[in-house]
């Protein structure tokens, strides 16, 4: 994964509507959800979804399918495990090893 796309989903995410909606769509899984549901799950107008989609649509975030005449979005679950690989491998590169102790990278979390 490259910096760039890592810079482009942190900020996507950082944004509390699409935080939402991303968290939204995760909880849908592989059946994704139609922007009339998200719209009505989180009280949204559906100019305001429909511009967030498209930011994340744009860095990645959710992908979508159409089918007929209604577009089904999915969270791009890929590409978070991407980003969670990514951080690991940057995970305590600069931590000293002692003795007897393995080091934490690579590990799903880094205790000091």
């Amino acid at each position: 994964m490259e910096l760039f796309e890592v810079t482009e989903v942190f900020s996507s995410l950082s944004q509390e509507t699409r935080l939402n909606v991303f968290m939204l769509l995760l909880q849908f899984g592989r059946d994704g959800a139609v922007p009339t549901k998200i719209a009505e799950e989180l009280n949204l107008p559906a100019n305001t979804l429909s511009f967030h989609l498209s930011h994340m649509s744009r860095s990645k975030l959710v992908t979508s399918q159409k089918q007929g005449r209604s577009i089904t979005y999915f969270a791009n679950t890929d590409l978070m495990e991407k980003l969670i690989e990514f951080m690991q491998t940057h995970c305590c590169t600069r931590e000293k090893v002692k003795a007897g102790r393995k080091s934490c990278r690579n590990e799903r979390s880094c205790s000091l």
